[in-house]
């Protein structure tokens, strides 16, 4: 049976056929946040079902492309949604993009994700760098046999998401005139919204912002040695705070008015790591 390794470097080589261009940056753009996917140029798109072993998205918002263009003259790797464990997928398929990213050659890896406020200073549409994370998914994407090939058994988390990528995306927003907070994002497995009791807990934990996505693909490009910015929309406060019912309407609108900042901030950025 081929083993996640040898998946991956065939999934990264089919890839390589379809384009000239060798990023070292990659963008995953979450739910309704994918239109800078379209602001690449000469970019090549292939969707994930032509990718060998890819997983297949299947939520609202999420496109399912691999797009790979120039930004700023710039080489970058844009997914155009992704795939979550509520779906049915289990942590080796969620993180698997991850893995062929790194097989590609990426470095740098930006997560962008829509999230719910638990943080009662931040305002829906704000855009809020993540600090550090809390993983109350249940899993672990790394746990199980390790391959040495795509990192070390044991691995340090101290710094999950880069201070240097976050001051990059401080110095692009002031330049943009706007201001960036930071915050922690906590994880849950979804795909149900969280309680009232449940935003309580987590607030007492130290939890800013919460959503479905990203602290998987985190440890993931972390074991790869990938240096990780993430980036949250707060596309609805959290349950207990908002007084109207929540949807995933809701998030795919405040997403979709939140893109030509997060569009902006997201050129600048690539921008100042070339």
């Amino acid at each position: 049976m081929t083993d996640t390794f040898e998946k991956a470097v065939a999934a990264a080589g089919f890839v390589a056929r379809r384009t000239v261009l060798r990023p070292k940056i990659a963008i995953v753009l979450g739910s309704g946040l994918g239109a800078f996917a379209e602001q690449l140029e000469g970019s090549a798109a292939i969707g994930f079902a032509e990718i060998p072993h890819f997983p297949q998205s299947t939520v609202p918002g999420h496109s399912g492309k691999l797009v790979i263009g120039l930004v700023s003259g710039v080489p970058v790797a844009v997914m155009q949604g992704r795939v979550h464990a509520y779906e049915g997928y289990s942590s080796e398929e969620v993180t698997f993009p991850v893995r062929v990213l790194g097989r590609m050659g990426v470095k740098t890896l930006v997560l962008t994700n829509a999230a719910g406020g638990i943080n009662e200073g931040l305002k829906q549409g704000q855009l809020v760098l993540i600090s550090d994370h809390i993983n109350f998914s249940g899993r672990n994407p790394v746990s199980g046999p390790n391959d040495e090939r795509f990192g070390p058994r044991f691995f340090d988390m101290s710094e999950a998401y880069s201070a240097r990528l976050r001051e990059l995306a401080h110095e692009a927003a002031r330049a943009m005139e706007f201001r960036l907070d930071e915050g922690v994002y906590l994880s849950v497995l979804g795909p149900s919204f969280e309680t009232p009791a449940e935003i309580r807990a987590f607030r007492a934990l130290g939890a800013d912002l919460v959503g479905m996505s990203t602290v998987q693909e985190t440890i993931v490009a972390r074991h790869m040695g990938i240096e990780v910015l993430g980036i949250s929309c707060v596309t609805n406060l959290a349950a207990g705070i908002q007084k109207e019912p929540l949807s995933h309407e809701e998030v795919m609108e405040t997403g979709r008015a939140a893109e030509t900042q997060l569009a902006g901030l997201l050129r600048s950025v690539v921008e100042r790591l070339a």
